[in-house]
This record gives structure tokens, sequence and C-alpha cells, in this order.
């Protein structure tokens, strides 16, 4: 966030708050990230407890889940289902994903009005 976005903030704050109600927001703020700080280091010492050394060597970056390809892993998961499970042999044929076919526009003529169908509300 960049400061004049921040200003603009604090500036919406001081309007709909008030100048006498900022500083006891202000503070309960501090007070709700330091909770939220304290329960992630404690959450954190809890992982590194429980997995032992194995915690540090951890690569956080391999499991993050944005990295992934959806489109692909569903074409793996097709060309293995093409092949068998558990077949050992390579798909013959894989599966490809194609474009979908175009759809057929209906133009309305002036004055003509848009169809309803009164029951599918």
């Amino acid at each position: 966030m960049d400061a004049e976005k921040f200003f603009i903030l604090l500036l919406i704050g001081v309007f709909v708050l008030g100048p006498e109600r900022i500083p006891g927001y202000a503070a309960q703020l501090g007070r709700i990230v330091k909770e939220v700080r304290r329960m992630a280091a404690g959450a954190q010492e809890q992982l590194r407890e429980e997995l032992g050394p194995d915690f540090d060597s951890l690569n956080w970056n391999k499991l993050d889940p944005r990295q992934y390809d959806h489109r692909r892993i569903i074409l793996d998961a097709l060309n293995e289902d093409a092949a068998g499970p558990d077949s050992g042999t390579p798909v013959t044929k894989p599966v490809t994903l194609s474009a979908p076919a175009p759809r057929l526009v209906e133009h309305l003529a002036p004055g003509q009005l848009a169809p309803f169908d009164s029951e599918a509300t």
C-alpha cells in the first residue's frame, strides 16, 4: 500500500470515527496485531517441535498452491485414466482439451422483447 492510499484511509478514519475515538481503536488494533503475531509464532514453534529437524529443511515454496497449473494436473489425470490405473503402459492417444464450440448469438429485432420465463425465478 503506498503512502497516498494510507493517507486517504487515515483521513476517512478520522471523519468516520472522530478524533476522540481514534487512539482507542489504534491501541486495540495494536493489541490484535501483537496477538496474531504471537499466535503465528506459537504455531511455527509447534510445527518445529512436531516435525523436528526436518522443519528447517522444508521447502515452503514447493508447497505453494499458486505454482501449480490446474490444467496440467487435469490433463495428467485424464491421460492416466485413459491408460488405466497402474497399467504401466503408455497412453496411446493422449487426451487434449479443445476450445469450446462458438455459441450462436441470436439478435433481437428492434423493439422485440427478450424472452422471459416467469417460472424460472
